[in-house]
């Protein structure tokens, strides 16, 4: 039987309703049969009369109407469809495998592409892949580059229900299934306007001559103005050429402003300006260096400056000698491959010293605290911080979670036999309960919050005092009311040793004490031959009167077989890497309880082979790998432990790392190095 086209919904009732006005006519007859029986035959007959002839133009016109109906709706779905061919922006109709269905005219000129192109998007667009469209919500947008020009894709999502798809071309295979519209608006100017006012940004910085004193020191007299001269003539050179303000606002400070877009240049010239500073010779034989603090911010002028302050500090607290550039939370470094210089003048320890005491004047209890896997250094730092609350009359707790092998003889020093009290040295769960508003806490050995043994307890102190000789990083601990870090000193346990000598005239280390801070400089030092300056021994000699034996710190830091012998593996079967590289793993033997320390003493004994320009060894403990790396004097490790987010010295550096094996992390460490002989950053 041959279907016809029917009419149906709106249009139907429409088509339909004088029919049904004769009903409607009927029923009104019915009551005028009771009050006028002429009446209601002559309205029966006009009823009858309006039926039929109702009825015959609907059987004429019937298929007239439908005719024109079929036209309109064919007239206007190529209206429609010629509309959206050439709409003027780019539209496009996907699957929901980012398969193209349809393109309009548009889209298809953009892209370059036949109207017939029916593959994935992402072969257009390699940015778009199906799994960036599924993530993406109604009405989201996608930024995506094509052919030097910037467009803004919006992706749009249409569902069809069941009564849409029934009896239609299109058979979705589940309900959830849909297809995908994607929008393209050209942006290319608009994104050339947002960079140029970018670049049209004014960029505040400091620079500042890390040793400026020191320099004009070094040569006579009747040549220290010509050496500034030739400084400030390096520095206004550089930034000049950069369309920049120079504003000398100290003797050996500069303020300069200049547009953003010129710190992309810069940063690609690696700030050349640090290395120009140093062939500056008038008899002087210190070179001179600089560090730079560049502030970014997009909020105002003020804060750029409190950045550019931020930047400055933080570099000065990494040695000195590089650029720091902070935006917003994000910080970058450039330099700082040159070694520290030591500072001569004691005044800020002098001045540190009586900072502390004044602190600890105002509290009633001191919490101490190393980092993590406390060393010899932290120990022997905090053991110094000890004597000093004693002096004062305050009650101090050392927090130590772990006490390793090697830190448990000199630990065993401190016991109540010897006259210490038994909660000398406490867990972090107990120092939790003690801690008050009436504390402070003492960090020493450590800048990094995580790095700590009790992070939390950072929480709910109100004064915190840091003492560290380790750069700074991008993470530090904030709020700090006392801070002193100095990058050029060996060990932590040489800082408090100065302190102590300026803290009270009346402190006095018994010899058990003084031994502890003596070992934390020998371990860092390697026995004095690594970072070792004139305040090192004066450190030394320093502890020596108050009672330190060599002899006695020698047998206390004696390893067992078990270390020896992990570290004797380490050695062993290094592998050396780009002919200058040695890289190890130490062995995760059980019976070695500190195999943090063999590691680290392993990477020292790798120095000793001759080539060997840096050495990294790894070590697996505590679900952590633990990268000790160290060198002489060619490579600086600090700057390649930071790439791996770890960070140290210029000798001496480490990282962590989590959610890794050791290979991988070899592999990481191979990686980086190679990046960093690319890039220029190391040499070897």
């Amino acid at each position: 039987m041959k279907k016809r086209i029917q009419f149906k919904g709106q249009l139907k009732n429409y088509m339909y309703w004088p029919l049904m006005l004769t009903v409607l006519i009927v029923l009104m007859n019915v009551p005028l049969y009771y009050f006028d029986r002429k009446s209601g035959i002559c309205v029966s007959v006009f009823a009858a009369f309006y039926f039929v002839i109702v009825l015959a133009i609907y059987m004429m016109n019937r298929s007239v109407i439908r005719n024109e109906v079929i036209s309109f709706a064919t007239q206007y779905g190529t209206v429609q469809k010629k509309l959206l061919d050439e709409f003027e922006i780019p539209y496009a109709l996907l699957d929901y495998n980012s398969k193209i269905l349809w393109m309009n005219e548009a889209f298809a000129k953009i892209t370059e592409k036949d109207k017939q192109y029916h593959k994935s998007i992402t072969t257009i667009f390699p940015t778009i892949t199906r799994e960036l469209l599924e993530k993406e919500e109604e009405g989201n947008s996608i930024q995506v580059e094509w052919k030097e020009r910037f467009y803004r894709a919006s992706v749009g999502k249409l569902y069809f229900d069941d009564e849409s798809t029934e009896g239609g071309m299109i058979e979705l295979e589940t309900k959830d299934q849909y297809l995908m519209t994607l929008y393209l608006f050209d942006e290319t100017k608009l994104h050339h306007y947002i960079q140029e006012n970018k670049e049209q940004q004014l960029v505040s910085a400091l620079v500042y001559i890390d040793n400026y004193e020191e320099a004009l020191e070094s040569i006579e007299e009747v040549k220290r103005s010509l050496l500034v001269a030739l400084v400030d003539r390096k520095v206004s050179k550089y930034f000049s050429e950069r369309d920049s303000i120079i504003k000398k606002i100290e003797k050996d400070k500069y303020f300069v402003v200049f547009k953003r877009k010129y710190l992309d240049e810069l940063i690609k010239d690696k700030f050349s300006i640090l290395e120009e500073v140093k062939t500056i010779k008038v008899g002087n034989e210190m070179a001179v260096t600089l560090s730079i603090g560049v502030g970014i911010s997009s909020a105002n002028y003020i804060q750029k400056y409190d950045y550019s302050h931020m930047a400055i500090d933080l570099a000065l607290g990494r040695g000195g000698d590089q650029v720091v550039v902070k935006e917003g939370e994000k910080i970058s470094y450039f330099g700082g491959k040159s070694r520290q210089v030591e500072k001569m003048t004691r005044v800020k320890a002098r001045v540190k010293a009586h900072a502390l005491r004044e602190i600890l004047l105002s509290r009633e209890q001191v919490f101490i605290m190393g980092h993590s896997i406390s060393d010899m250094d932290s120990f022997g730092a905090a053991i110094g911080i000890y004597c000093a609350t004693r002096v004062m009359g305050k009650k101090a707790y050392i927090i130590l979670n772990e006490v390793t092998s090697s830190l448990r003889p000199m630990k065993e020093c401190f016991s109540e036999e010897k006259g210490y009290p038994a909660d000398m040295f406490i867990r972090s769960e107990k120092a939790l309960e003690l801690v008050d508003y009436r504390s402070v806490l003492v960090v020493v050995d450590t800048n990094r919050p995580n790095y700590t043994e009790c992070p939390e307890l950072l929480g709910r102190s109100k004064t915190i005092v840091v003492f560290d000789h380790h750069r700074q990083g991008s993470e530090v601990i904030e709020n700090a009311v006392l801070s002193y870090i100095e990058a050029y000193a060996s060990s932590t346990c040489e800082m408090v040793a100065e302190v102590l000598q300026y803290f009270d005239e009346n402190i006095h280390l018994k010899p058990n004490e003084a031994d502890s801070i003596y070992a934390g400089i020998l371990i860092d030092t390697n026995n004095f031959m690594t970072k070792t300056g004139v305040r090192t021994f004066e450190a030394a000699a320093y502890l020596r009167r108050c009672g330190a034996e060599v002899t006695r710190v020698r047998k206390l830091l004696r390893d067992d077989m078990a270390a020896y012998k992990a570290r004797a593996e380490a050695v062993r079967y290094a592998e050396v890497y780009q002919g200058a590289f040695a890289i190890s793993i130490c062995p995760a033997d059980p019976r070695v309880e500190s195999p943090t320390i063999a590691g680290a003493q392993a990477a020292n004994e790798l120095l000793n082979i001759v080539g060997i320009k840096a050495s990294f060894v790894l070590t697996e403990y505590n679900e952590k790998i633990y990268i000790s790396s160290r060198s002489i004097d060619e490579i600086n490790v600090q700057l390649i432990m930071e790439r791996m987010g770890g960070g140290g010295h210029l000798n001496v550096a480490g990282a962590q790392l989590k959610d890794c094996t050791v290979w991988e992390a070899k592999k990481r460490i191979q990686e980086t190095l190679d990046q960093m002989l690319e890039e220029g950053d190391i040499e070897v």
